[in-house]
């Protein structure tokens, strides 16, 4: 039996759920203002909406006449979108707007290679799936080649596995010690975590649109690729041969094996592909000795959450035998898709954090700037500005970019401005006397760091993206269900924030650079038609267009936002996760459309445009993990609908029929 299992709460009943409630545990014990405070004191100096009169506007706002004049509301109002909305709901299959396709590309075992073996679920091992797609496909990236629109690199990450749904005989339903009904996983043995272990990390895949105008996979392409928890990873920048990075396995403190829950990322302006690791915090075991000084650190971050038995199989995922091991993951790996033989890159000038995700953006004096959450409950949003320029016309003079520059932490304030507070040992109290010894330091403890600055807690800061076409900045806030009662406020009159924000910042004249910038609230999600939510979608958004729970985004070529959601249960609102396309501007902004939708059990990541907006890529995760899902027994079996095919996540490519740019 999974013994995490026994031990979490006796609601949750399978793994992704308790994945879910690890991120709901927020371990800022810092007394540093949440972003509800912050909102609160903001619209109360500012008379917005305050006491009864919230719940009055609130009310005005979903008006049965408001919701029926929506469409002729939104033909008024100028949307930069112009499709015929999905219908929100939940079943077994995948919705996109009508006028469209969404053809699946590559699935959970699909050849990567020319001698690829051909998935075969019930005879797996860890040699043919590093041959083909890894599992829960989460950041899609698409790098031209030679300028093309319909030839290029699809870069890919595989974030975690779901063993129950992977593994044939592995999970039964069966009963917990209260009699309740959960998933309950039998004995990992070494050859299910090496198949587990590989089908981590990330994927590189040439892929061309044939005379159909279709996506598919150019097997014998010559910089496919597959990375994994395996593959030898170089630590750069400033943290690189500290101490704290070394262990038994490596005494340089330079040299690591893999990469592992890689959330969201980015591509950099130089064609680079960047990899974000989140949670990893859950694959170690054990505990640290008594005279580690590691304790403090490793509490701040979870460290052990025992998600997975690896350290049973391998020692450097038990604290106990390598304490140091948990310090060599949560960086930013980068790695060059134009050399399959490349050794990817940790770059620990970016700090060490649970990160969504890694986009950047070329600014106007030249340095590259790449902002990033940290996804936990009450943890903060940062960026990072490279020391030197962005050279267009020498990419070799880029490659190193990364590992030298400022990190800063962003701290919120009531009167609509942003403070982003530098992150460098001998200032503002980062001192040997607070803890910090050295750069290194602040950067392998970044979290603790960012608390003794006074940064903003966050609801939960998922992806953030800088939009080179307006100068904006938009933070996907997903939730944050731990707020308690008596911090209700105008902005947010609910105890328990199920449904999340999202935050628009606008650095100054387009300096993405600034350490001082502006705030405000594009939209507070949930159901518009529950007063009590406090939602602030445009009235002009149909019943079909609210959602909750902000995760990934895609900023397209023309500056528009669109936004893929995690955690709306159907059986909590009646729909499931999608994309929705957002204005932003204008009389329509804050109005939303839903333009594709997952199949039940499923979250929706990626998204991602084609420089020329002609196709759309979205990522489908864990598909059919809802309730008491197994192998044997998902709650779908998407994308094949066969018997003896398990379900299984897929990256989908959705083009518009005869042609021409998505969403216009």
């Amino acid at each position: 039996m999974n013994e995490h299992f026994k031990a979490k709460d006796e609601d949750l009943v399978n793994l992704t759920e308790i994945r879910e409630a690890e991120e709901d545990v927020g371990r800022n014990t810092s007394t540093n203002p949440t972003m509800g405070d912050v909102i609160n004191r903001r619209l109360s100096r500012r008379g917005f909406m305050g006491g009864s009169l919230a719940v009055a506007a609130i009310s005005a706002t979903v008006s049965p006449v408001a919701l029926l004049a929506a469409r002729e509301a939104r033909a008024a109002t100028g949307s930069a979108f112009n499709f015929q909305e999905v219908t929100a709901g939940v079943d077994e299959t995948h919705h996109v707007a009508e006028g469209y396709d969404a053809d699946v590309l590559l699935r959970w075992g699909d050849k990567l290679f020319a001698d690829s073996p051909e998935f075969d679920p019930m005879n797996q091992t860890p040699e043919s799936q590093l041959k083909q797609f890894g599992y829960n496909n989460d950041y899609v990236g698409f790098i031209p080649l030679d300028g093309a629109d319909d030839h290029g690199l699809l870069v890919v990450n595989h974030e975690y596995t779901n063993p129950e749904l992977m593994f044939a005989g592995l999970a039964t339903v069966g009963k917990d010690d209260d009699g309740k009904d959960k998933v309950i996983i039998g004995e990992m043995t070494k050859d299910l975590v090496d198949i587990e272990m590989a089908a981590h990390g990330g994927t590189v895949v040439e892929i061309r649109k044939d005379e159909n105008g279709k996506w598919t996979p150019v097997l014998d392409g010559k910089y496919n690729r597959r990375i994994h928890v395996g593959t030898e990873m170089e630590l750069t920048g400033p943290a690189a041969g500290h101490d704290r990075l070394k262990t038994n396995a490596d005494a340089t403190g330079k040299k690591v094996l893999g990469t592992l829950n890689n959330c969201a990322g980015g591509v950099t302006p130089w064609g680079t592909y960047v990899m974000a690791e989140e949670n990893f915090h859950g694959y170690f075991i054990g505990e640290l000795p008594a005279d580690s000084k590691e304790a403090a650190n490793y509490e701040r971050y979870g460290v052990p959450a025992g998600w997975y038995n690896w350290g049973k199989h391998h020692d450097r995922f038990d604290v106990s035998k390598e304490p140091n091991e948990p310090n060599r993951f949560g960086w930013v790996v980068e790695v060059d898709p134009m050399d399959p033989n490349s050794t990817p890159k940790k770059r620990t000038a970016l700090g060490r954090v649970k990160h969504e995700g890694a986009e950047s953006i070329v600014n106007k004096d030249g340095r590259v700037v790449m902002y990033c959450g940290d996804d936990e409950r009450f943890d903060y949003v940062y960026k990072f500005v490279t020391a030197a320029t962005y050279n267009p016309d020498d990419r070799a003079a880029n490659m190193d970019l990364l590992d030298d520059g400022t990190l800063y932490v962003a701290k919120f304030n009531e009167d609509g401005s942003v403070d982003w507070m530098p992150l460098v040992h001998g200032e503002n109290g980062l001192t040997e006397e607070n803890g910090f010894a050295s750069q290194a330091d602040i950067l392998i403890e970044t979290r603790r760091a960012a608390d003794l600055l006074g940064a903003t807690k966050m609801d939960r800061p998922e992806d953030v993206q800088p939009n080179p076409v307006t100068g904006k900045v938009y933070c996907m806030l997903t939730n944050n269900t731990k707020r308690k009662p008596g911090d209700e406020n105008a902005a947010n009159p609910r105890a328990d924030n199920a449904f999340g924000h999202i935050i628009e910042i606008t650095e100054p004249e387009g300096d993405f650079a600034a350490t001082r910038s502006t705030w405000e609230i594009l939209l507070k999600c949930g159901d518009p038609s529950v007063a009590d939510v406090g939602a602030s979608f445009n009235p002009a958004t149909t019943e079909n267009g609210w959602f909750g729970m902000p995760d990934n985004c895609n900023i397209d070529s023309d500056g528009r936002l669109w936004v893929a959601t995690d955690g709306n249960s159907g059986k909590e609102t009646g729909r499931t996760d999608g994309v929705w396309a957002i204005d932003t501007d204008g009389e329509a902004r804050g109005t939303s459309k839903l333009f594709f939708r997952v199949p039940v059990g499923a979250e929706m990541c990626g998204p991602l445009s084609t420089p020329d907006l002609t196709t759309f890529f979205v990522a489908v995760q864990h598909p059919g993990d809802d309730g008491l899902a197994t192998f044997e027994k998902p709650a779908t079996r998407w994308p094949d609908f066969k018997d003896d095919m398990p379900v299984r996540p897929a990256v989908v490519a959705i083009t518009k029929q005869g042609g021409g740019k998505i969403g216009v």
